[in-house]
């Protein structure tokens, strides 16, 4: 089997400010939009969609159980870049083969932004 293309789907009580997060920190480019479900491109075939869970069948689950992961090309611009913004930021750290930070969305959504050690 194939997989042609990823969208991860976060159902968000805190939903436009979880929209906002996205758009204003990362810039990703929306690609669907309705009243109460945003679609972003992050790479060719990698999309992360936010859904009103009050306008939803499925509830949220408030950012438990949930780790983004993303590898950037920069982990120390995106750190500095981030932290400039006013954002809650974990210190850069190595783990996994990575150097490593985190932070959270509005919704609890714990987000890991990473980039190879060999890098």
């Amino acid at each position: 089997m194939r997989i042609n293309r990823t969208n991860t789907i976060l159902y968000c009580r805190n939903w436009s400010d979880t929209v906002a997060f996205y758009q204003s920190h990362f810039s990703f480019a929306v690609t669907y939009e309705t009243d109460w479900f945003v679609e972003f491109r992050l790479s060719h075939d990698t999309y992360l969609s936010i859904a009103n869970a009050s306008r939803a069948t499925i509830e949220s689950v408030e950012g438990q159980g949930i780790t983004l992961s993303w590898q950037v090309a920069d982990v120390h611009e995106a750190h500095t870049q981030l932290q400039q913004a006013g954002l809650v930021v974990s210190k850069l750290q190595k783990k996994w083969g990575a150097l490593l930070f985190y932070l959270h969305d509005p919704e609890g959504h714990r987000i890991e932004l990473w980039q190879p050690l060999s890098a």
